[in-house]
């Protein structure tokens, strides 16, 4: 496992983290004894990142984390996310950030985190949406951030951007309150290596990859025939016309890939780690194959420029969320 610098903070972190919204809920039947396998080999081959979220199964896969700590001791920053208090993604900039995160929310949800993850201290603390203007309202927010971190109970503060809009925190970049930025990047959207991953890199802030399988399209084992299971969201994100069009584009892919003799997810993972400005990638992994296959691409040949070239050839603007 390699490691990188975690923007300007103190940390090193795996650039493979792990990330737990698949093994919290939403994405068809439940295995939680196999989730903290899952969990304890990711530790064991060197991950030393992994997020989670408060509203992950209502705190079920900060719970599993706990578990899975129990099985294996390592040295790992946790990072988990505060829901908004109206419960609305994507963060609008009309709404207020009152509504959205008030101080006493802030610190309730926090120690509800430290109570599940059955931890004195969390690594990371996010907001689990964002918005710009919040910077020019209330410092009620930023107050509440400073008591938890003066209190230990969190070391570092970051942010997790709207679903395909990563503009809209380039101010929160560039203020200097932000230890991290959370993003959707992968082969299909790019439009973060624009302009907010240069500034990133120009103010030290560290840069957690999500989604970087395209909610497991670019791992190549979503078909045309593939139906999901009725618990699973990606049913109804992954409408027949949705799914088709999404099949056209790796259909493209895989025919351009096909002379690295790679299967899709590594190419996938190699993208997203190709870029400086990432620090780590988290892709869901919620059984021990998941932890296997993805953890070994970070020993992994890396991809040449003229196949990042041509994998820049098929960026794909949409937004299936909305």
């Amino acid at each position: 496992m390699q490691y990188r610098p975690f923007g300007k903070t103190n940390l090193n972190v795996s650039e493979i983290g792990h990330g737990t919204w698949t093994m919290g809920g939403m994405w068809g039947p439940r295995n939680d004894r196999e989730a903290i396998n899952a969990l304890v080999r990711s530790l064991e081959l060197g991950v030393t990142f992994i997020d989670t979220a408060a509203v992950y199964g209502h705190g079920h896969s900060e719970s599993l984390i706990a578990s899975a700590f129990r099985d294996a001791k390592t040295k790992v920053s946790v990072a988990t996310k505060i829901p908004p208090k109206n419960f609305q993604w994507p963060a609008k900039s009309d709404v207020s950030v009152k509504e959205t995160f008030p101080k006493n929310h802030i610190i309730e949800l926090t120690e509800l985190s430290l109570k599940n993850l059955r931890a004195d201290s969390i690594a990371l603390q996010q907001f689990h949406v964002w918005s710009d203007s919040w910077l020019q309202e209330s410092d009620e927010w930023l107050e509440a951030i400073y008591s938890l971190k003066t209190q230990g109970k969190i070391k570092f503060f970051g942010i997790s951007i709207n679903d395909h809009d990563p503009n809209s925190a380039l101010k929160a970049v560039s203020s200097g309150l932000i230890d991290s930025v959370q993003v959707i990047y992968n082969i299909f959207d790019q439009e973060p290596a624009e302009k907010l991953f240069p500034l990133c890199q120009k103010h030290g802030v560290a840069v957690i990859v999500r989604v970087p399988f395209d909610e497991g399209s670019l791992t190549g084992k979503i078909t045309r025939e593939t139906v999901f299971h009725k618990k699973d969201w990606r049913s109804r994100y992954f409408t027949k016309e949705r799914l088709e069009e999404t099949c056209q584009h790796i259909d493209l892919l895989c025919d351009d890939t096909k002379h690295l003799h790679k299967p899709l997810y590594q190419i996938a993972l190699e993208f997203c780690l190709a870029h400086p400005a990432v620090t780590t990638v988290i892709p869901g992994m919620r059984t021990t194959k998941h932890v296997k296959d993805n953890c070994i691409i970070s020993q992994g040949d890396c991809l040449q420029d003229s196949d990042l070239k041509r994998l820049k050839r098929h960026a794909w603007k949409r937004n299936y969320y909305s």
